[in-house]
Order: structure tokens, then sequence, then C-alpha cells
């Protein structure tokens, strides 16, 4: 039986997830990739609100990671590139509290292109965001996810941008799917195919097909009003996906710590996080606020758990569920979808 909560408008529960998507992100941008949480209490306190990033993060791993780029067309990190290969050095030090990380930005590119051409165009976006990353000043953000290494790194070769995107596993690939799912809500078939597409241009794989496929079910369900805790029930019922082959309902009265760092590793790849995303989704079905706070101090990749879940949460719940402080505090809001 399906259970729908039809006082929320459909509205609200569009700005929900757009807002969802943005705040779950910037809420944890501060703490992204605290892998230690004694660490981050210590650097943080409990978070709850928007924090502006410290240096210096002490499980940054910037220290060991390079990118050189081939040619002028591969140059994607400009003049963040002197902080690679430091210690210590936070992922998104220059941001303001209430500010989004590369992705959400990116995201916001995509909204832009979708509300232009009132349509959603693969070669448009792949425009903005060649444009967007390769021209100096466009963003502060120190870190660059692996995706957009690779894809510029095939690009510098020559490669056609459709066809740059390498095999990749890392659940920051789905904050794109939202627009576009909002976009073609009443059309699940377009949906999905155009989402699909989407995320093929950064992100391929089966592994990520799937992952997306499972939100994309998930979320098209919400945001027509039935509800978040009947649907995902029902999806571990019919153990249609990978990603729900665990034991959640017996986990609801175990400590999050306990479930998310446990028997669910809290880095970013979608084996790990999405399961994650399930368990947190479930538990706060209805607390969107309570259920991002919860994400945010449980460290890891919370930020891009934290717009998965965020977005599910926000189609779920409409803009009300999301506190005001958290919807006025952000700083590059994401504009309404037309």
């Amino acid at each position: 039986m399906k259970t729908t909560v039809s006082h929320i408008s459909m509205l609200s529960r569009c700005r929900g997830t757009l807002q969802g998507l943005f705040i779950g992100d910037a809420l944890a941008m501060p703490v992204h990739w605290y892998y230690d949480r004694w660490a981050m209490e210590r650097d943080y306190g409990y978070v709850t609100d928007y924090h502006t990033p410290k240096n210096p993060h002490p499980d940054s791993i910037l220290w060991r990671s390079s990118y050189e780029p081939i040619n002028p067309k591969g140059d994607i990190l400009h003049d963040q590139a002197q902080y690679w290969g430091k210690r210590g050095i936070h992922y998104h030090q220059f941001l303001e509290a209430g500010e989004n990380t590369l992705n959400l930005k990116l995201c916001g590119l995509l909204i832009q292109s979708i509300n232009e051409l009132e349509r959603y165009d693969a070669d448009d976006y792949l425009r903005r965001y060649i444009f967007f990353m390769t021209t100096p000043g466009q963003h502060q953000d120190s870190y660059v996810e692996e995706c957009h290494r690779r894809f510029f790194m095939n690009y510098a070769k020559g490669m056609d941008p459709k066809q740059c995107a390498v095999e990749e596993k890392h659940i920051g690939g789905l904050v794109g799917l939202f627009p576009i799912l909002i976009h073609y809500r009443d059309d699940p078939e377009k949906a999905h195919e155009f989402a699909l597409e989407h995320l093929s241009l950064t992100h391929r794989g089966a592994l990520m097909e799937a992952s997306a496929s499972l939100i994309i079910r998930l979320f098209l369900k919400v945001i027509h009003g039935e509800s978040l805790r009947d649907v995902l029930e029902r999806e571990i019922q019919d153990q249609k996906s990978p990603f729900v082959g665990h034991p959640f309902l017996k986990w609801l009265d175990k400590p999050d710590e306990w479930v998310v760092g446990r028997q669910f590793s809290t880095a970013c790849y979608v084996e790990e996080s999405i399961p994650a995303v399930i368990y947190l989704a479930l538990k706060y079905h209805l607390d969107t606020e309570k259920a991002l706070i919860v994400n945010t101090n449980l460290g890891g990749d919370n930020a891009y758990r934290g717009a998965v879940l965020g977005a599910l949460l926000g189609g779920a719940n409409g803009l009300e569920s999301l506190p005001g402080r958290w919807v006025q505090g952000l700083k590059n809001p994401p504009p309404d979808l037309q």
C-alpha cells in the first residue's frame, strides 16, 4: 500500500530538493573528509551550522595528490596548483561559511543550462563545464576531484568531450542527477535517460549507473508524494538493487557511528556511501534537519553523502523541513528550475 504526503506542494518539494542538495554539501564542507571524528570535534565542535574551513586539515591528502596538465586545455588548477603536494591543506580552504564545493557549483551550471534551454542538453552543459574549469577565477575551491582531472587529461589530448570520462565510483557524481529529475519529473523515461546521460559525462561504469538508477527510482516516487519510508522499505523488500542488501531495519536502534563507520565506511565509494544514505534517510525520514546534522558529524565524504541525502529528504518533506538559517545562509543558493 502506498502512503502519500499530499499536503506538501510540488513547488515546495522541488525547492526543497535543490535547497537540500546545496545545504547538505555546504553544512559538511568545513569538515569534509575528516575521518578522525575526535579531530573534527576538536576543530569545530558538534556541527549544526555553517562554518568557515580551517587549516590545517589533519586528514588532508593533498600532500600526496598531483595533477600536471599536458597543455593549457588541461589546466584546471590555476592558482590553486601551488597548494597541491603540501601537508595540512584544507580541501576547501578559501570557501566561506555557507559556500558550496566545486561539484555543487557545477550543479549550478547545469541548472542554468536547463533553465535557459528549457531542456537538458549534454553539449550545452559540456561547453559550460569546460569554460568554467579552464577559465581562472571561476571558483576558489582548492580540491578538484579525480573525475575532473581524468576528464581534462583526456580533453587535453584532443578527445571528444563526450568520450573523456573514465570509469568512476564516487558519490559526488550523483549530485547532478537532481536538476534533471526535477525538470523531467512527469516523464520518468526521459528523466532516467537524461540523468544517466549526464552522469556518463564524468562518471562511467556499472557501479555508478546502478547507484544512480536506485536514486532515480527513489526520488521520482517521493517527489510525487509517496512516503520516503514506504518507498525505502519496498526497495529493501524487493532487493532489485545491489545497494539494499543489508539489514537496515534491524539497525535503526543502533548508534549511527556503529552503522556508518563500522558497517559502512564513511568514504566516498558508492558501495559504502549509498547504503549509508539509505540508512540515514530511513532512520530520519521525517526530520531533514537531524538527518543532515548527523550525516555531517559522521565525517568522511559527508559533503556528497549530505547532498544526496538532503535532496531526497528535501523532496520528500518540502522546503519547510529545512531550517531557515540554513536556507538564508547559503552563499550561492540554487535558482529555481523553470
